[in-house]
């Protein structure tokens, strides 16, 4: 692992500690899908400093709103992607060691996330 992803683990870390909404469970993923994650993470932070800036410069409101509106799409395939994943590795395994708890778990998540 690269020493970027030991800081970032030791802020989440830190963060669980801190944060009632984090569950304090853990999760190894392989650097493929952290790679993919932490992409597209970077591509959303800059479209987030891109609308900062267009504020900054006084840009007229419907095309910052269409940037927001960008991101808020960027977001929701952020979601979808680890959405998937989480079902294909969590889920799935949960399920094949007998954790039924999982499907109570992940049927909670959705509905927080349709909200």
């Amino acid at each position: 692992m690269s020493d970027n992803r030991n800081t970032v683990e030791e802020n989440i870390s830190e963060i669980k500690d801190e944060c009632p909404c984090c569950s304090g469970k853990h999760k190894d993923r392989d650097e493929k899908e952290y790679r993919d994650l932490m992409n597209r993470l970077k591509r959303i932070e800059g479209q987030v400093r891109g609308v900062e800036g267009m504020l900054e410069n006084d840009a007229y409101c419907t095309d910052i709103l269409m940037q927001v509106s960008a991101i808020t799409s960027a977001l929701n395939s952020f979601n979808k992607a680890l959405l998937a994943n989480h079902m294909r590795t969590c889920v799935a395994d949960g399920i094949r060691e007998g954790n039924d708890e999982v499907i109570d778990e992940i049927v909670v998540t959705i509905q927080k996330l349709m909200k």
